[in-house]
C-alpha cells in the first residue's frame, strides 16, 4: 500500500502519527510525506528542514515533499492548497491519508486539515491525527505502537530545535508524546497506542 501522511510543519507528523507510520513502513508499504512549510516561526526554516530530513533518515519515506508555503499563513491559501494536495494525490494514489485533524489551535493546523477534506472528497480511507495543540479530540481508531514508539521518539528527538518548545515548563515534546501513547493505549486497551479519527475509513473483508 502507499500511505501519505500531511503535515504544516515539521515534526508535526512525527508527534501524530510516526508511530504507525513506522508499523506501515516494518511492514514492507510505502510512506510519502508532505509537508507544507518550513516551519519557519518556531525556528531558522534551513534547520527544520535538515532535521526533517535527519528524522526521515529514520523512517525512511520514498519520499519527502515540500508544500512551500509560508508558516502560519497557510489559511489565506486555502483553494491553491487544495489543488497542490490534489496534485500530490494524482501523483501518488495513495490508499491511505494521515493529517491534522480539525479542531485545533493552530490555524495551519486548522486550513490544512480543511484543505485536505476538499482535496480528498474522492480517497476511500482518510483519517486524522492529534497533536499538542489538537482540541475535542476523540479518536476511534487505534493503532498498537508498542513496537515502534522507540521510533517515534527518535524521529522526534531529531528535530533537536524543537524539543523543549511546549509552552509547558518541565514537560518536553518526548515527554507529551510519550504520555499522550499511554492514554491512547489505556483507551484502546493496549500499553502503548496512536488514536485517530476517521473521515472515512474502509474495512476490506
Amino acid at each position: 500500500m502507499k500511505i501519505l501522511a500531511i503535515g504544516a510543519h515539521p515534526d508535526d507528523i512525527e508527534a501524530g502519527c510516526s508511530g504507525s507510520l513506522a508499523k506501515y513502513a516494518r511492514n514492507g508499504h510505502d510512506i510519502y510525506l508532505l509537508i507544507m512549510t518550513e516551519g519557519h516561526m518556531g525556528g531558522e526554516g534551513s534547520i527544520r528542514k535538515k532535521e526533517q530530513r535527519k528524522s526521515a533518515k529514520i523512517l525512511k519515506p520514498r519520499e519527502l515533499i515540500w508544500g512551500g508555503y509560508k508558516d502560519t499563513l497557510l489559511s489565506p491559501h486555502m483553494n491553491q492548497m487544495v489543488h497542490d494536495i490534489e496534485v500530490v494525490l494524482k501523483k501518488i494514489a495513495p490508499d491511505f491519508i494521515f493529517v491534522h485533524y480539525e479542531d485545533d489551535t493552530h490555524q495551519d493546523h486548522r486550513a490544512l486539515a480543511k484543505a485536505t477534506i476538499s482535496a480528498t472528497r474522492y480517497v476511500r480511507n482518510v483519517l486524522f491525527y492529534e497533536g499538542p495543540t489538537t482540541q475535542n479530540f476523540s479518536p476511534a481508531v487505534f493503532v498498537d505502537i508498542k513496537e515502534t514508539l522507540d521510533d517515534k521518539i527518535a524521529m522526534l528527538l531529531a528535530h533537536h530545535s524543537q524539543v523543549q518548545k511546549t509552552n509547558i515548563e518541565g514537560l518536553t515534546i518526548t515527554d507529551i508524546v510519550r504520555s499522550t501513547a499511554v492514554f491512547r493505549g489505556i483507551q484502546g486497551r493496549v500499553q502503548f497506542a496512536e488514536g485517530f479519527v476517521p473521515l472515512r475509513l474502509f474495512i476490506n473483508i
